[in-house]
């Protein structure tokens, strides 16, 4: 959708980069829901949201492409991670460790993995290989921002395939409160609240959310609970000065499993019978999975002159996570019998991140062409520390354990054995500065970036031993790109970007890795039709990188390779098209054709990571009744493809491709009774017909995808 110039000329706020990057994707609202989206721009415009743009670029002059999920389509997909909101983005595989582990957002994007998301265009702090991760629930969530290619121009260390921003629900003057009451499947039941107005008179404005909700997991024994609360406030200071507070605070005390199942028996026949979605390989007396999040964050923008602005965005995060669980190791089942070899172990982490960013844009012409400037200067910090430790049973019954026949009951933690402790202590600082021009001549618009980082990382690893690996990476980072507006609502576009990504962690050998570098040329179109009732894009994509980290099929701790080149070319389309008033069509399509294209330890030249479909696909429908008895009935559906993966680095073979069917209905409450305007009673199901699905590391590590759930929700606005 494009914002016109009379709507911007008439508006005193100040359009963020959310509101100017929007153009770029196919999830927009066309004409029946315009006025809708106009007043979300207003709203997040109060609270600075910063996308991968940061400048004040207008929506049809960003030549790559950015999906955007709203709020209503979080809703109405019944997601209840960042990962299940992303189903519908094209270009993304989600839930890559399966339907039951949820303690993850991660997830690929043009076949690259993600492992780390932004909030309100900060980064939320991760280790990679650690199981802490802090994850933002869908109920603080106004939207997600996809951002597809290279973003290092601007944030610094990122993967090439693309980053997720999370956009938080923020403070406004107009009084508004939202009930939220839900139950399905596996005994689900939630309860949210959020509330948002003006505090009296004053110069400040809020919004609380808070919820609680609790539910048996998809696997035997295990269940999900969580509660949590994030406040924020903004105070108007003055016509030129706005701040920003806000906290969010999440206390998971339970949080399902994190335990991978062999795929025989799952994707293989055995002839000692099949496991199933629900098959547990732990102990229900050794299996604890619980996590606290405390962030807090702050907003400072200030109106310098008319066309210039400072912003400064700063977040302090403190997380934890205590497990007891069980693993095997490769090769560690024996397929004759059903027996798998099982290790008892335990992790404390901790987590600590400061992150910071300083951003000067303004805007200046040099003779007719229009000049949007951007400098900025960012600084992380982050902290961890893991308590690794394993344990032994004089229980033999535990090490025979057979996954056809599970005896989820041998453990006895009294009894228990120490007989390994490791403590790894890891500490990474990151200083980046940042300069982009976008400039504009006639229907003509070019954009250039370059940004200088310096990146430090000391990782001690205290066992028997004591092993210090440092890091101390210098690199530069570019972008340019270029955007022709056509007169009929076509643009066409092309962009190339580099990426830079310190990789943590060490080899076999216990060498550190080298960073891992990326490029991507994009070539594409992004149509708009006059009265915005269509919006298409299609673009071709050539990614590489180098130094890419793999998995290692020869290592049964599941440790990662460096390789030397990787390759990924494909092509993404979608769509939004209002077919009537009240009838929306959203398309995508993904071709991803990935590959290592030079491997220096030899063995995997020609194959194709895990993860990676070649070909996916999405569909999404809604309709709804504007007239007659069923007036204020909304209905929806969707289709999800997701092509053949490969089961392991070597390619030894596929896991089969998948079809997924979801469901939603709604009815707005407002028919019934005018007073209850803004309500709504809603029923979701998702994979309507109970459709099995796979996701695998290796042959040891699979796991199976989400089984059908149906949630009932009422939904009370005041």
């Amino acid at each position: 959708m494009m914002l016109t110039q009379t709507r911007l000329a008439n508006t005193t706020r100040r359009y963020t980069p959310l509101a100017l990057t929007l153009s770029a994707v196919v999830t927009l609202s066309p004409t029946a829901l315009a006025n809708e989206v106009l007043d979300l721009l207003e709203v997040t415009a109060e609270v600075y949201r910063n996308t991968a743009t940061k400048t004040a670029l207008e929506p049809e002059e960003t030549p790559q492409g950015i999906s955007v999920i709203d709020g209503d389509q979080i809703k109405a997909h019944d997601a209840d991670t960042l990962s299940q909101a992303l189903r519908y983005a094209p270009g993304v595989t989600t839930e890559v460790r399966g339907g039951a582990v949820t303690l993850f957002d991660t997830f690929t994007i043009r076949g690259f993995g993600v492992n780390r998301s932004y909030y309100d265009g900060l980064v939320l702090p991760y280790l990679n290989g650690w199981n802490l991760q802090a994850q933002i629930d869908p109920v603080a969530i106004e939207q997600v921002e996809v951002f597809k290619g290279p973003t290092s121009v601007l944030y610094g260390t990122m993967p090439p395939g693309g980053m997720v921003n999370i956009i938080s629900r923020a403070p406004t003057r107009t009084p508004e409160t939202q009930i939220d009451l839900s139950a399905g499947s596996h005994q689900h039941v939630s309860a949210a609240i959020d509330t948002a107005g003006a505090l009296g008179n004053t110069d400040l404005s809020y919004r609380l959310i808070a919820k609680g909700s609790h539910r048996a997991g998809q696997v035997d024994t295990t269940e999900e609970q969580t509660y949590l609360i994030a406040p924020s406030v903004d105070w108007q200071v003055s016509e030129r000065t706005l701040i920003n507070l806000n906290a969010y605070y999440q206390n998971d005390p339970a949080m399902g499993m994190n335990s991978a199942i062999p795929a025989s028996g799952m994707l293989y026949d055995n002839p000692n019978g099949t496991t199933d979605p629900t098959t547990f390989v732990g102990d229900k007396n050794w299996n604890k999975l619980s996590r606290e999040v405390f962030r807090v964050g702050y907003k400072l923008s200030h109106t310098l002159a008319d066309d210039w602005t400072f912003l400064h965005n700063g977040a302090y995060t403190d997380a934890s996570l205590a497990q007891k669980n069980t693993y095997h190791r490769s090769a560690s089942f024996d397929e004759n019998t059903g027996t798998l070899g099982r290790n008892i172990y335990s992790t404390d982490e901790t987590l600590t991140g400061l992150t910071l960013d300083n951003q000067l844009s303004g805007r200046l012409f040099t003779g007719p062409v229009e000049h949007n400037l951007l400098l900025g200067l960012d600084y992380q910090q982050l902290k961890g520390n893991a308590d690794y430790r394993e344990f032994q049973t004089s229980n033999s019954d535990f090490y025979l354990f057979n996954i056809f026949e599970p005896n989820n009951d041998l453990l006895d933690p009294d009894t228990l054995t120490e007989v390994y402790q490791q403590d790894d202590d890891v500490s990474v600082q990151q200083l980046g500065a940042y300069a982009q021009n976008q400039l504009r001549w006639q229907n003509l618009v070019l954009i250039a970036g370059a940004r200088y980082d310096d990146y430090q990382s000391e990782s001690i690893v205290t066992a028997a031993s004591t092993t210090k690996t440092e890091a101390d990476h210098q690199q530069w980072s570019y972008r340019v790109g270029a955007l022709y507006e056509l007169a009929y609502g076509a643009a066409p576009f092309a962009s190339f970007a580099t990426s830079f990504e310190p990789a943590t962690g060490q080899d076999d050998e216990g060498n550190g890795y080298d960073p891992e570098l990326g490029q991507q040329i994009e070539a594409g179109v992004k149509f708009v039709s006059g009265n915005e009732a269509v919006n298409l894009s299609g673009s071709y994509f050539h990614i590489t990188k180098s130094d890419a980290l793999v998995a290692n099929p020869a290592d049964p701790y599941g440790a990662q390779l460096q390789v030397g080149e990787l390759v990924s070319k494909g092509v993404e389309l979608g769509s939004r098209v209002a077919l009537s008033p009240d009838w929306t069509v959203q398309a995508g399509y993904a071709y991803t054709d990935m590959t290592i294209t030079d491997d220096a330890n030899g063995g995997l030249e020609g194959k194709t990571p895990i993860w990676v479909p070649e070909h996916s696909a999405q569909l999404w429908t809604q309709y709804r009744l504007s007239r007659g008895w069923l007036q204020g009935t909304r209905l929806g559906g969707g289709v999800r493809y997701v092509g053949d993966m490969q089961i392991d680095s070597v390619n030894s073979d596929t896991v089969p491709a998948s079809t997924v069917y979801d469901l939603s209905v709604g009815y707005e409450l407002a028919y019934l009774l005018p007073m209850l305007d803004g309500s709504s009673i809603n029923l979701m199901v998702n994979n309507v017909t109970d459709e099995t699905t796979y996701r695998c590391y290796d042959t040891d590590n699979c796991w199976y995808g989400a089984e059908r759930t149906v949630t009932a929700n009422l939904n009370l606005a005041f």
